[in-house]
């Protein structure tokens, strides 16, 4: 979350001209699973291990990965959050809003 946040305040900072919109991408350049992800969150919230059937639904995206290339390159960030770090912090942060 916190790389996010620094993600966003970088691009507001950076501006942009009149009536321009400028789009970036924002991840770690580590691609994860979904089941990575789950596992990670039931590690940090000590619930149980997801369950993987194999199943998909047709037209369901098998492979994707935020490119932030043009982030880092125009704006110079990136991230400083690892993923195990960043996923109990994700977790976490439904509990402290509560």
């Amino acid at each position: 979350m916190r790389d996010v946040a620094a993600a966003n305040v970088a691009a507001l900072e950076a501006g942009s001209r009149d009536g321009a919109l400028t789009s970036y991408n924002t991840g770690s350049g580590e691609p994860h699973t979904v089941g990575e992800m789950a596992r990670a969150l039931a590690e940090a919230y000590g619930g149980p291990e997801p369950v993987v059937t194999g199943e998909y639904r047709l037209g369901d995206v098998r492979h994707i990965t935020a490119d932030s290339a043009r982030l880092r390159a125009e704006l110079g960030w990136k991230a400083e959050v690892g993923f195990a770090e960043g996923m109990r912090e994700f977790a976490g942060a439904g509990m402290r809003d509560a």
